[in-house]
C-alpha cells in the first residue's frame, strides 16, 4: 500500500484518468483513480473536474492533469506505482503553492 501523502488539489484545473481495464498494467492507475475519489482530496479544489476515460482498446494507461496556470503532468501509469504517481503530483501541486504564495506575499508586503 502507497504511503500516506499529503495531496492538495488548489492549483489544478483538471485530472483526466484514461485506461483498458482488461490490460494486466493498470492497477497503480486504477488506484490512483481511487484515491483522487476521495473526499478529502476532492474538498481541497471543489473545481477541479476528474474524469475517468475508461476504453476498451488496448490503450496504455495515463494519467493527464491539467493545471490552473496552464502546465500539463502527463504520468504514464504502465511503468508508475500509484505512490510514485500521487508523490508527483504532491510535488508539483505544493511547488506551484508556494510560487503562489511568493507572488502575493510580493504584492502584499
Amino acid at each position: 500500500m502507497a504511503s500516506k501523502v499529503s495531496l492538495v488539489l488548489r492549483p489544478v484545473k483538471s485530472i483526466v484518468v484514461r485506461f483498458c481495464p482488461f490490460e494486466p498494467n493498470v492497477e497503480s492507475t486504477r488506484k490512483f483513480l481511487q484515491r483522487i475519489y476521495h473526499k478529502k482530496i476532492q474538498a481541497t479544489n471543489t473545481n477541479c473536474e476528474v474524469t475517468a476515460d475508461v476504453r476498451h482498446d488496448g490503450s496504455e494507461p495515463v494519467v493527464d492533469v491539467t493545471f490552473a496556470d496552464g502546465d500539463r503532468l502527463i504520468m504514464k501509469g504502465a511503468h508508475l506505482t500509484t505512490g510514485e504517481m500521487l508523490t508527483a503530483l504532491a510535488s508539483r501541486c505544493n511547488a506551484k503553492d508556494l510560487k503562489e504564495e511568493q507572488k502575493s506575499k510580493k504584492k502584499n508586503p
